[in-house]
């Protein structure tokens, strides 16, 4: 939505305790992250974990700008590879207090409307079941925390809304969100209505699951009944919260969004950090989120590309490297439509700023992603995680995935801009392993000594 949604959550919290003097009702109280190591996450279906989560930013897919010219591209979306498509919101988008022209998806004037200038609700069921036919899952973007200024609602149902002292509706807390305004979910009534509109679409269109926008601003309890009642009605439903809020996990979510990882990612880029960073990061995720729990990966999404910058801004010559590692963490990897083509711009968020498309080496380096992932069970979402020692671990970030069967993936980065000679040792590297870019048979021993290039990669699968 706008830039003050990439904060952290201890930001957030941060920006709320500041603002905490503003006479609303809808002063923003976030739960208290619990630390739920050792508790069983509820854990990703089974279709997950071998695939690969494809945003699709409908107004900018295309000049045309619709459902009908994203299912004229599935084709192409499918030989790249991935299996999940998560659609951007597809709703019709508030009129009152709009931002620019066009404005945001995520102020939502009907749950059960469709945007007109995507086409028809015929439209976009059409459209999932063509992506379901060629084998691919359909995720919809879901916002529950609030709603534009016109939702039918504010007339039949204003009791769904917080108000301020004076009666009135107040917009999110702590944001300048000033397009959209607060839902009241200590009515227990708008849990019912709001489930009631997103168990339609799975109704309606067969859905197979939600990606739930700003996941925080809504109690944990609401997202543990509302995830009840969805697999009741679809039982492998996927459930992707945009928070870092590890008790989701417990009963409500199949996986959550790794901001700190991204927010690593762009310092290690910057040079601010070593690479040993990342397991700074990775060692704070596993003391707080349950045993088997999931998150994703990526390098940039709809809110990094339009607001934070391009990843060729922020990552500068680690482009691919920083995609290799989003593949090689255990966990489940996104793309944003564009980067196959990469795509250099910032998409304006509120108006029509189609994707440049264009032939791209890219689109063959994440067809072989893709694919290393869907074919190698150690890169499956669930299956262990090694970092391998070298004599360069400031630079050099190489680690083992490895799944019960011995099946082995193995990758050496350079997260750096200079050319790096390091020393790796484990015992897990002896043997032969075919290079999954070059193609080149190499047998190693449990040492090895290598060079790489500036922002160099080498990723290896056992034979």
């Amino acid at each position: 939505m706008i830039p003050l949604r990439r904060f952290t959550l201890s930001l957030r919290f941060a920006v709320a305790a500041v603002l905490s003097s503003v006479p609303l009702a809808a002063d923003f109280k976030p739960e208290p992250l619990e630390v739920c190591q050792g508790q069983p996450a509820l854990g990703v279906p089974d279709w997950v974990r071998a695939e690969t989560i494809y945003e699709i930013n409908v107004r900018q897919y295309s000049e045309a700008g619709t459902f009908a010219a994203v299912e004229a591209d599935l084709a192409r979306i499918r030989d790249l590879g991935v299996g999940i498509l998560w659609f951007m919101p597809v709703h019709p988008i508030g009129e009152i207090n709009r931002k620019g022209p066009l404005g945001s998806y995520y102020s939502i004037a009907d749950y059960r409307g469709i945007n007109p200038e995507f086409g028809t609700e015929a439209d976009f069921v059409r459209l999932v079941k063509a992506a379901q036919a060629m084998g691919m899952r359909v995720v919809m973007d879901w916002v529950g925390n609030h709603t534009a200024w016109d939702h039918p609602w504010t007339s039949s149902h204003p009791e769904y809304y917080a108000t301020n002292e004076a009666g009135e509706f107040v917009p999110p807390f702590g944001f300048d969100w000033t397009d959209v305004i607060q839902l009241d979910y200590e009515n227990h009534a708008t849990w019912d209505a709001a489930i009631a509109d997103m168990l339609y679409w799975v109704e309606v269109a067969g859905i197979d699951g939600y990606r739930c926008d700003y996941a925080t601003g809504v109690p944990t309890a609401f997202w543990n009944e509302a995830g009840r009642r969805l697999r009741e009605a679809k039982p492998d439903f996927f459930m992707l919260s945009e928070s870092e809020v590890p008790q989701h996990q417990l009963h409500a979510f199949n996986a959550s969004y790794s901001f700190g990882m991204m927010h690593v990612i762009n310092t290690v880029a910057a040079g601010e950090h070593g690479a040993s960073h990342l397991d700074d990061q990775l060692a704070r995720t596993q003391v707080r989120f349950p045993d088997d729990g999931a998150l994703i990966y990526y390098t940039t999404n709809h809110d990094e590309n339009s607001w934070q910058g391009t990843v060729q801004e922020r990552l500068g010559g680690g482009v691919e490297t920083f995609a290799v590692l989003t593949y090689l963490f255990d966990g489940i990897p996104l793309i944003y439509n564009g980067q196959e083509a990469g795509m250099a711009k910032r998409l304006e968020f509120f108006e029509r700023d189609p994707i440049a498309w264009r032939p791209h080496p890219l689109a063959g380096f994440y067809r072989t992603l893709n694919q290393l992932r869907r074919d190698h069970p150690a890169l499956h979402t669930g299956t262990g995680m090694t970092r391998i020692g070298t004599t360069a671990n400031e630079s050099i970030y190489a680690l083992l995935r490895e799944d019960a069967t011995g099946e082995k993936v193995v990758g050496f980065l350079n997260l750096s801009d200079a050319p790096v000679t390091f020393d790796a040792a484990a015992p897990a590297l002896a043997g032969t392993w075919q290079d999954v870019f070059g193609g080149a048979t190499h047998t190693l021993k449990g040492s090895v000594s290598l060079a790489l290039p500036a922002w160099g990669y080498l990723v290896l699968v056992s034979e």
